[in-house]
């Protein structure tokens, strides 16, 4: 019988090109499916400890392409992964094949080359916790949530083009990204697969008249100024007035 295992995490050497190709292709957990044959929780493939032990067997100078497409999951794991990716030395890829929501977005900020595919969208919001205890206890942990959002902007402002507080306004609004959006906040560095819009014939057409017509009223200013230097008497009142006008606004044109 055929395995037909999903995919949760592939590494998939490419030996013509030099990398390694890696996919997170599921929600980041520390634990895998509880197995209710041995009751033990079966090793997860998108762990932080799986992901360091298939990080060590890519050899240094190897180009490292990550994929993702995943929800996102554990802060702890997720960020652990973060931290696993920015110490490899390798140049590192990230691609968003599907979403990379709340944590799996943080991932791909490791990446040197942040890349987002048509039709994708990313996932930016404050953290949340399980929590019981009394009124004390559950201000604290309000608290120690505040502490760790600072400590978790702090990844995407490395890069960011937006202020913090406007970061910290968007994740509060559990903000969903198109491509362009996270592009033009900084918190990607191409859209992949999207052509570059060329200039239509007629508004390049356009834009040369305009130059045109800039240049033309340029020589007509200079050919004013020209007459005026060349006339015979200059003392008279209205020429030197009309020599000081076009000479001040001559040198505020150049």
């Amino acid at each position: 019988m055929i395995n037909q295992s999903k995919t949760n995490w592939r590494l998939e050497p490419v030996q013509a090109e030099n990398k390694t190709l890696l996919y997170i292709y599921d929600d980041v957990t520390e634990y895998g499916e509880f197995n209710w044959n041995t009751w033990e929780y079966e090793e997860s493939e998108t762990s932080a400890r799986y992901f360091a032990e298939q990080l060590a067997e890519i050899p240094e100078g190897q180009e490292i392409e990550l994929h993702i497409n995943s929800n996102g999951g554990s802060v702890k794991e997720g960020v652990a992964i973060y931290n696993l990716l920015k110490q490899k030395t390798n140049h590192k890829t990230g691609i968003v094949d599907g979403v990379a929501h709340s944590v799996a977005f943080l991932i791909l900020q490791a990446c040197e080359n942040r890349k987002m595919c048509l039709g994708t969208t990313a996932l930016i919001h404050n953290m949340w916790m399980y929590c019981s205890g009394n009124a004390t206890q559950l201000r604290k942990y309000a608290d120690d949530l505040d502490d760790m959002m600072e400590a978790n902007r702090q990844v995407f402002m490395e890069r960011a083009t937006i202020s913090e507080e406007e970061l910290k306004s968007l994740m509060e609004a559990e903000t969903y990204l198109t491509p362009d959006k996270a592009l033009e906040y900084g918190l990607i560095d191409e859209v992949y697969g999207k052509k570059a819009v060329e200039p239509k014939p007629d508004d390049m057409l356009e834009k040369l008249s305009q130059m045109q017509r800039q240049l033309n009223s340029q020589q007509s200013f200079r050919e004013q100024i020209t007459q005026l230097r060349s006339r015979k008497n200059p003392a008279d009142k209205e020429s030197k007035k009309l020599l000081q006008l076009f000479k001040g606004v001559a040198r505020k044109g150049e």
